[in-house]
């Protein structure tokens, strides 16, 4: 049997998607093996295969959940949604009750009997995509009716949104600007939409003002700071920045090599939060390229997927998560470059980190399961059209 065969029998869904994943998974270990040498030698006395075989059996896991995924067919995950969305609501308010805090933010929860630590934000993301989803195609035919999106859409994205602030304004900010392009590709009206925007903005103001009112500055210390040091350009303020353009300007048009680089040596979290920036220097302007393009043609491959779908749920469920991850990705590169100030947003699928890998690819198995789910239609209608047009004679 041919590669070709075996590939089609196995891999459903979008090909070209498939090929983001591994090409993504291909960057993902070269990038994470290059920038962990530093933190081999300080906590595991120079063992360097120690973080890539961690990693790497990560990516084998996510790559099982993306399979296993995408073989589900897309319809259950519109039943499953609004449990997820419940589910991801009490995840976050026990996260800021009781979960572990790293750097002034309470992110990460610590599931009892096994000892798994994930962060919640990574799952509530899903939820409310897909609940968005599912709220929009059931309520096209109503899509004006005020009292039915605010309490069906509004206040869950509030609430979800809310509940990530506090600890990882970044990600619900991403969450809140994803949810609103989602809502108005499904046609919400716009004065809903300005609402939505206007008691975000809001809300987002109280908070700040009652922080600062206390004296209490925590997590709002650390958001002012990054803000002024991005405006003002202080070096001195902007060291990952600094660093992180050291390590691109180094890099020219074709890199210095994987495992040449040497600001891996300097910045902070080079394998997760800057990691594009050590990509940069290694497979210099024509590395950041490619990675660049493979998220965007996953954008593009999810519009194909909208245009061949024929069901409202589909359609949106594929764009919304994609919109997701593409714009998570962006901040992540545009942060390298000092686009924006520093957000701590990982790059999807390459950044080490097990809790973004794993919801990461269960995010991209629900759109190859989207785009398996649109391909069997589609097959099937072919079908249909061929047994009822009449035999030539």
């Amino acid at each position: 049997m041919r590669l070709k065969e075996i590939l089609s029998k196995y891999f459903k869904g979008d090909r070209v998607i498939w090929g983001v994943i591994f090409a993504l998974s291909m960057f993902s270990l070269l990038a994470v093996y290059s920038s962990t040498g530093t933190l081999a030698y300080k906590y595991q006395g120079g063992n360097t295969a120690y973080y890539i075989l961690k990693h790497f059996v990560l990516l084998m896991v996510g790559l099982g959940i993306i399979y296993i995924t995408h073989l589900i067919p897309y319809k259950f995950y519109s039943k499953l949604s609004q449990l997820f969305l419940y589910l991801a609501i009490f995840l976050l308010a026990i996260t800021l009750i009781m979960g572990t805090s790293l750097n002034q933010a309470t992110r990460w929860l610590t599931l009892p009997g096994v000892g798994l630590t994930i962060q919640t934000s990574d799952f509530a993301k899903l939820a409310l995509i897909m609940y968005i989803a599912r709220v929009l195609s059931m309520r096209q035919h109503k899509i004006d009716d005020f009292n039915g999106i605010v309490v069906s859409l509004i206040i869950p994205i509030l609430a979800v949104c809310g509940l990530i602030m506090p600890a990882n304004f970044s990600t619900a900010v991403i969450l809140f600007v994803s949810s609103f392009i989602l809502m108005f590709i499904g046609r919400v009206k716009m004065k809903y939409l300005m609402l939505v925007a206007g008691i975000g903005v809001f809300i987002i103001t109280l908070l700040i003002a009652s922080i600062a009112f206390t004296g209490s500055q925590g997590r709002v210390g650390t958001w002012q700071n990054r803000i002024e040091s991005f405006v003002s350009g202080d070096s001195e303020d902007n060291y990952q920045v600094e660093q992180s353009k050291i390590a691109i300007a180094t890099g020219g048009f074709f890199g210095k090599g994987p495992g040449n680089s040497t600001q891996r040596n300097f910045l902070p979290h080079p394998y997760s939060d800057f990691i594009y920036a050590i990509i940069i220097e290694e497979y210099g302007f024509v590395g950041g390229v490619i990675v660049l393009i493979l998220y965007l043609f996953l954008l593009y491959r999810a519009g194909v997927i909208v245009r061949k779908s024929n069901r409202t749920f589909a359609a949106f469920l594929a764009i919304g998560l994609t919109i997701s991850l593409t714009f998570q990705a962006m901040i992540n590169m545009g942060v390298a470059v000092h686009l924006f100030p520093v957000t701590g947003q990982t790059l999807p699928l390459v950044s080490m980190g097990g809790s973004s890998i794993l919801f990461t690819s269960v995010g991209l198995g629900i759109i190859l399961s989207v785009s398996r789910g649109v391909e069997k239609n589609l097959e099937l209608e072919t079908e249909s059209e061929n047994e009822s047009e009449p035999d030539e004679e």
